[in-house]
């Protein structure tokens, strides 16, 4: 499980602006956290794939990489398949689908994050969940975009 789709027509649009579209989308996913994110990210643009690796703090982390690279115009795929955590270093023997399980939702137009999180959770008042799980691609709560994807985060009871 280490692809994952996205609606390339949609997205920050950022490809292009510069000669390096690998350097760009890095810079992207390394501004979007206030500490460095991944050690060794490493950023390839094969078309409309971006490939990621490096080693992510954390399960969080990882989907949040993936997601900021998905999310820019342009971009259909993220393969991040050498995108490890520390949790799956430090446990050779632990499965990927152990370790990783993100749930992700492209917003359809007509969505908000009360209709979003009554699907998902049962309960509207639950949405900040949300926002602050995707804090990096939702600036404002009352701005989503249809094509952004966003992840879901599992509701801990």
């Amino acid at each position: 499980m280490a692809f994952f789709d996205f609606l390339g027509s949609a997205g920050k649009n950022i490809l292009g602006t510069t000669q390096d579209d690998a350097a760009a989308i890095k810079t992207e996913i390394e501004g979007a956290f206030s500490e460095l994110p991944v050690q060794g990210l490493v950023v390839e643009v094969e078309g409309e794939t971006v490939n990621l690796g490096g080693v992510a703090t954390d399960v969080a982390t990882k989907e949040k990489a993936i997601l900021i690279a998905g999310n820019i115009e342009g971009i259909s795929q993220v393969n991040a398949e050498q995108l490890v955590t520390m949790v799956q270093i430090a446990n050779e023997n632990t499965r990927e689908e152990e370790v990783f399980e993100p749930v992700f939702y492209t917003i359809e137009k007509g969505d908000t994050l009360w209709g979003i999180s009554t699907e998902f959770y049962k309960d509207g008042s639950k949405y900040p969940l949300i926002v602050d799980a995707n804090i990096e691609v939702i600036k404002d709560a009352d701005l989503i975009y249809p094509g952004q994807a966003i992840r879901i985060p599992e509701l801990i009871v």
